[in-house]
């Protein structure tokens, strides 16, 4: 599974929310880069991100004077923050729901920054979609708990362990797909009289 920090940019370009805009678009310039984090006054601060667009619809837009206009104005603060084992199907999603396309990865200090770029250009997705390996696994785990309850007993401990790996992993596919079963693993495969599925 890839995770944020696996296709990360680990070079984070920062400056000061007292910065001027027109000392940012520079730096932009310089480097390359369509945003910048904004750094924190200390630990109990927030980051905050300023990017090409809030400048352009917030500076340029209105014909304000980029040294006259400082980044502490026009940033987003606190913006999104990834965690760095956070799944990039996760990522994907918190970007979608926030209508961001990049953010700072952090965990306890900054290690990097994801954009949507990285996700499409160095994400797994295209060899490795996540719906049918957890399909996969779904069914390992239905196999895997029907013998230990075959095995220990409908109501022994390992059993239910089984059971709730089985739970799990149903769940999370349920959220990929945006919809739940019909009927859970467990309503249908959880009685060991049931008799074992090609399938499973």
């Amino acid at each position: 599974m890839t995770k944020a920090v696996d296709i990360m940019t680990p070079e984070v370009a920062t400056i000061k929310a007292s910065a001027t805009v027109a000392q940012a678009v520079k730096l932009m310039k310089l480097k390359g880069l369509h945003s910048l984090i904004v750094e924190h006054r200390d630990e109990n601060d927030a980051y905050g991100i300023v990017t090409d667009t809030d400048i352009a619809q917030k500076v340029v837009a209105y014909g304000k004077d980029p040294q006259n206009v400082y980044v502490s104005e026009v940033m987003t603060k606190p913006c999104i923050v990834v965690n760095p084992d956070l799944a990039i199907e996760y990522v994907a999603r918190l970007f979608a729901q926030t209508g961001v396309d990049r953010a700072p990865v952090i965990q306890g200090e900054l290690l990097g920054i994801v954009s949507v770029t990285d996700i499409l250009q160095k994400g797994d997705f295209l060899d490795q979609p996540r719906v049918p390996l957890l399909q996969k696994a779904l069914q390992t785990a239905i196999s895997n708990a029907r013998a230990v309850s075959a095995a220990q007993g409908p109501n022994a401990e390992e059993t239910a362990q089984a059971w709730e790996q089985v739970n799990e992993l149903e769940a999370e596919l349920a959220f990929c797909q945006g919809r739940r079963p019909e009927k859970t693993a467990f309503e249908q495969y959880g009685d060991p009289a049931v008799p074992e599925l090609a399938a499973v």
